[in-house]
């Protein structure tokens, strides 16, 4: 499994509820054409967590790096629904920071 990790923080003129349900449906999105898994989006709770990092965080699963590609190529075409989805949700977020982890130790590691 590949992680890409997001965490951002609501944009001036947005609020919460518009930045997640913005999220929910670009992501739903990759998950009907089959670029995505599935997504888990969180929020920092009490003010805990490394300033930084805002305070929406998104756990988008892939399969491997290719589904990952795949995801990234459709979000490139930036026409017809996806440009209209991934506006909703990048006119609503500031403060954007992400990461790129995997499940280790690798499945595919062939060591004992």
């Amino acid at each position: 499994m590949r992680l890409y990790e997001i965490w951002v923080d609501v944009a001036p003129g947005s609020t919460d509820r518009e930045l997640v349900t913005a999220i929910e449906n670009w992501l739903n999105y990759h998950i009907k054409n089959q670029t995505i898994e599935k997504y888990r989006i969180s929020r920092r709770m009490f003010g805990f967590g490394f300033a930084p990092l805002g305070e929406f965080h998104i756990t988008i699963e892939t399969n491997n790096l290719t589904q990952l590609e795949d995801a990234f190529s459709l979000s490139a075409t930036r026409t017809g629904d996806v440009e209209n989805l991934h506006k909703e949700v990048y006119s609503r977020v500031t403060n954007y920071h992400s990461a790129l982890y995997r499940d280790f130790p690798d499945p595919e590691d062939q060591r004992n």
